[in-house]
């Protein structure tokens, strides 16, 4: 009975340990792994920072697209930028009568793209400084590097830093930022 005990923790062990490097290679986003093997949507809907963007491209009906075969780069505000808006906002956006409203401010969060970090930080210097990067959204968000982090001024001048780069999903890749881009009024 020992050894089957023994045997039992050594191999809970083991199963542990081998979980632990399988979630390891998967980045945390909002308290969630992101997988590769999954698309943006959902892996999205697991990160509990991102409940309000979820509700949102549900709410525009950009789950299929958003779904799709890409690839997409995802500038994903967090709920702490949706709600750094003004009062109202995110309950304006998400009625119905909005929608059209809504899915321009999230399209604006799009690239038709798969772009990493290291090619963004590429282009905005090649670029000298600041990169123009056009949204499917028709929104043109121009990216600049402060320090070692990408950030994003939308045509309202609001700036978004970049605080999770690089999330790989089967259709791209998500950006976590901390601010909502705004197209021009």
């Amino acid at each position: 009975m020992i050894r089957f005990t023994f045997r039992t923790a050594a191999l809970a062990s083991v199963l542990a340990l081998g979980a632990f490097a399988a979630h390891a290679e998967n980045p945390m986003v909002g308290g969630a792994p992101m997988y590769e093997d999954k698309n943006i949507v959902e892996n999205a809907v697991n990160s509990k920072d991102h409940t309000t963007l979820v509700a949102a491209v549900k709410a525009a009906g950009l789950v299929e697209t958003l779904s799709g075969a890409g690839p997409f780069t995802v500038f994903a505000p967090t709920n702490a930028a949706f709600d750094a808006l003004p009062a109202g906002t995110v309950d304006t956006l998400l009625k119905p009568e909005s929608k059209d409203q809504l899915v321009k401010v999230l399209t604006c969060h799009v690239v038709a793209a798969d772009a990493m970090s290291e090619a963004i930080g590429k282009m905005i210097k090649d670029d000298g400084g600041a990169h123009p990067v056009k949204t499917v959204g028709g929104c043109t968000l121009t990216a600049k590097m402060d320090g070692d982090k990408i950030t994003l001024t939308d045509e309202t001048g609001g700036v978004a830093t970049v605080t999770t780069a690089d999330v790989k999903q089967s259709n791209g890749v998500i950006h976590v930022i901390d601010k909502v881009l705004l197209p021009k009024a």
